[in-house]
């Protein structure tokens, strides 16, 4: 293998044979300091020698041309020394880089040439055609060019070029396919024919190529050819001539789109008009609601504001007036409503007459504690609730639905018989149907009782009267009869219209005709209702689970309540969960009359309070937010401020001692009756100031408030959790935790008594007449006394007063009767007196005696 053929390519040598590619890479240097690297890949072409003779080596081909008349191989020169053979390589190097850029441009040359052409032509046709229809006659048709000019004596055949050389490369002829595959080019004679290169032989030093032939001053300037010409020489330019264009960035790209979207929205940008809106304007509204509704900025709105003289901010609340002036002059219309349009009323909701059915009766159990209520309701549900409630009484409401042995439903509600659930007894009969009086037949009517004959009268609800406990010896129903009429209330034993029955819930006995009586109430009530719409219900109790969340115990008034159900409830708004009925089970539906534990509330709502299906949740809200803000300005409400007012309140400030309380329960309506039970407590002297009071466990909002007025907390069947026990032991909080109610509002009671201390009681002793004053030592004076009425005592309390007004409270230091001193003088008797603290004495002033004793007080 000779010298030649080991040459290494890109600096590496081969790995055995003889590659037929050969790749180089040159450094291109511009303007402005700018370089660039070209990888140029040469292509050997194989020729076969005469036999005998040796191989010629391939010279490299830049473009495939017509294949020439290949002249006599010249002898193979003698190889070079070995000291030549560096630069050598580097003289090929250079000729091949140089080769390869002539075959470039002479690409661009013919593709250029082809361009004007075509441009030539395209001129030369539109002239004819121009002056065909200037001298009026038929359009000629247009002249075709030639596919093929004839080609000119120098391209009929290419001139083989014989490359004279000292290296053992033989040098191949420069290729010219412009003027072999296209001789119509050459034809052209306003466009020179390109100019060749010739090779030079690699002993003279390297040549650059020459530029390519100036186009003629007349020729039509091709922009695209020039830009493409004038640009950067790249890898993908140089491997791919036909696409000399430069490929766009994106951004140009994007500014180029945008261009185009701008374009064509000028063209079509009409100015608009206005969009006149129907604004709902209610008695109040804030700037930025006003501007919400008539979809403009709220800054436009201000500025408006600021014209007519009214400084205000976007959250700053307008009357309807000042709202009405900014809607009209921004070219809207309003529509002015009530704020109590926001809320929902369903006073004129009256369903159709034949979309009424018959509906089960909800009948209340009402009483006096301990009168056997629980009892009875046990004795119809078959189960024990009694023993689920602290000291055997009732003090939940509770909702249940029994089925009769003739498949009829009954509702019962089973109310507190104590006192302090006076507002939960008043709102079970307000719900109900049909009111059961139940009066122990051992005891009589109590106050209670009372009080409940006159809530079921407010609310007009017929009345039965169930006697219980007729399984006692001293059972007496004509005694209750007798009493009852003292409350108008006349039996049907006594020829009356109410319906009475003697019963026994232990025994079970008068129960079934309890339910016939009902049932026949019911019957003569004729209660129907449309179950075929949206629910309304009302809340019985409400609570807040510490699982489950807030909790709402609701009796259907009329309509389904669903599962999925947007409703609005007092002033909380939510969506509806899950129901559970009275025994615990998962329902889907709830019909008129049915009790059901509602899931899903945003908090927990007042017991009494009214639930209303509505359609959206932006409905429910609305609601919700404008009973919160009535809840509110109710609760805010304050008199006229004026001096006299203002020196009253502080006046009444100073001498009321406040007792506070954080009251926390487990349902609403506990807390609500505790609530009223601590406010009866207060009297003129102390007061009960509840700071928060609400459902659930105590929280450490509760246990921070409490620590920071000195208050108890009062926990009524809750406990705190972790994080309100653990500041409870570190800022030692005073927690205060109770199951019955009466036990809670006498503890409450003792301890306001302590804050007030005793109570000092005065006994008057005895009565004297002020006779004469003395001189007693430098500064006090001594009166002589006749004893009036009762007994005067050294050391007793004294007040003296003249015509009737008291001159000053004073202490007997010293009683002498004549120079004698005495422990006491009784009446007639005349003796002298010293006062402690005091020399306004005069003659004819009164002297009272009293004794000061001091007990615990009582409320």
């Amino acid at each position: 293998m000779s010298d030649s053929d080991k040459k290494p390519t890109l600096g590496r040598r081969p790995l055995g044979l003889k590659t037929s590619v050969e790749a180089g890479e040159v450094k291109q240097t511009f303007s402005h300091g700018r370089t660039n690297k070209v990888v140029v890949e040469v292509k050997r072409r194989k020729l076969m020698g005469r036999p005998g003779e040796a191989a010629p080596v391939a010279a490299p081909v830049a473009a495939p041309e017509p294949t020439p008349v290949a002249p006599p191989p010249a002898p193979p020169p003698p190889p070079p020394p070995p000291a030549a053979s560096r630069e050598s390589r580097q003289e090929m190097q250079t000729r091949l880089l140089r080769e390869a850029e002539e075959a470039r441009l002479n690409s661009l040359e013919a593709a250029n040439r082809r361009e004007q052409e075509e441009r030539l032509r395209a001129i030369e046709d539109d002239r004819r055609r121009a002056e065909t229809k200037a001298r009026g006659d038929q359009p000629e048709e247009p002249v075709a060019a030639p596919t093929q000019a004839a080609p000119a004596p120098a391209a009929a055949a290419p001139e083989p070029e014989v490359a004279v050389a000292p290296e053992p490369v033989a040098q191949a002829a420069a290729p010219a396919p412009a003027a072999a595959a296209e001789p119509e080019v050459e034809a052209a004679p306003a466009i020179p024919a390109p100019r060749r290169f010739t090779p030079v032989p690699s002993a003279a030093p390297a040549k650059r190529p020459e530029p390519a032939a100036k186009k003629p001053s007349g020729a039509p300037r091709d922009r695209k050819t020039e830009d493409r010409r004038g640009g950067k020489l790249t890898v993908t330019r140089a491997l791919n001539d036909d696409e000399g264009a430069r490929a766009r960035s994106l951004a140009a790209l994007k500014r180029a789109r945008e261009k185009e979207k701008r374009a064509h929205f000028a063209g079509q940008s009409q100015p608009r008009d206005k969009q006149v809106r129907d604004v709902v304007v209610p008695d109040a509204i804030t700037v930025q609601e006003l501007a919400n509704r008539m979809a403009e900025k709220a800054a436009d709105l201000v500025k408006a504001l600021f014209k007519m003289g009214m400084m205000v901010t976007i959250n700053q609340t307008i009357d309807q007036d000042t709202a009405e002036l900014l809607v009209t002059e921004f070219g809207h219309n309003i529509e002015r409503v009530s704020d109590s349009d926001a809320d929902i009323d369903t006073t004129y909701d009256v369903d159709e007459e034949e979309t009424l059915k018959v509906r089960p009766p909800v009948v209340a159990i009402m009483g006096h504690v301990d009168h056997g209520k629980t009892s009875l309701l046990d004795a119809l549900r078959g189960t024990d609730v009694v023993r689920g409630e602290a000291g055997g009484i009732t003090q939940h409401i509770g909702a249940y639905q029994i089925k009769t042995k003739g498949g009829e439903h009954i509702t019962f509600l089973d109310t507190p018989g104590h006192e302090a659930f006076t507002e939960m007894r008043m709102r079970g009969a307000n719900v109900t149907d049909i009111v059961i009086l139940v009066v122990a037949g051992d005891d009589g009517l109590m106050p209670q009782t009372i009080e409940a004959i006159n809530h079921t009268k407010a609310a007009g609800v017929p009345m039965i009267v169930a006697i219980t406990k007729s399984d006692k010896p001293e059972f007496n129903p004509q005694k209750i009869r007798e009493r009852l009429l003292e409350h108008e209330i006349l039996v049907e034993a006594m020829s009356g219209d109410v319906q009475d029955v003697e019963l026994s819930a232990k025994t079970g006995a008068g129960l079934d005709e309890l339910i016939d009586k009902i049932l026949l109430q019911a019957e003569l009530l004729e209660l129907r209702a449309n179950p075929d719409r949206a629910a309304d219900a009302t809340v019985i109790e409400a609570k807040l689970d510490k699982g489950k969340g807030p909790l709402a115990t609701v009796l259907v008034n009329r309509g389904t309540l669903k599962v999925g159900d947007i409703l609005v409830v007092g002033t909380q708004s939510g969506r509806v969960r899950a129901m559970l009925d009275d025994k615990g089970r998962q329902i889907k539906e709830a019909g008129p009359s049915l009790p059901v534990e509602v899931l899903g509330l945003g908090g927990v709502p007042m017991a009494g309070d009214s639930l209303t299906v509505v359609e959206t949740e932006a409905r429910a809200r609305e609601v919700a937010a404008y009973r919160q803000e009535m809840a509110t300005a109710k609760r805010t409400v304050q008199a006229p401020v004026n001096l006299e007012n203002m020196f009253s309140a502080l006046a009444t400030k100073n001498a009321i001692i406040e007792y506070a309380l954080v009251v926390r329960g487990d349902v609403q309506g506990s807390v609500e009756a505790i609530v009223n039970a601590l406010n009866k407590i207060s009297t003129d002297e102390i007061k009960v100031r509840i700071l928060s009071s609400g459902v659930g466990a105590i929280t450490e909002s509760d246990v921070n408030l409490a620590q920071a007025s000195g208050a108890p907390i009062v926990g009524f069947n809750v406990r705190p959790n972790a994080k309100a026990r653990e500041l409870i032991e570190r800022n030692k909080v005073r927690m205060k935790y109770f199951d019955v109610i009466y036990q809670l509002t006498d503890d409450i009671r003792s301890e306001m008594a302590g804050e007030l201390g005793p109570e000092a009681i005065e006994t008057v002793v005895g009565r004297a007449e002020v006779k004469e004053v003395f001189p007693a030592g430098k500064k006090d004076k001594a009166a002589g006394l006749l004893v009036v009425e009762g007994v005067i005592r050294k050391g007793l309390h004294a007040r003296l007063t003249r015509n009737d007004v008291i001159v000053s409270r004073t202490t007997i230091s010293s009683l002498r009767r004549f120079k004698d001193d005495v422990a006491e003088v009784r009446g007639g008797l005349e003796c002298g007196v010293l006062l402690t603290d005091t020399n306004d004495i005069k003659a004819g002033d009164q002297l009272e005696v009293f004794e000061v004793e001091m007990r615990d007080r009582t409320l």
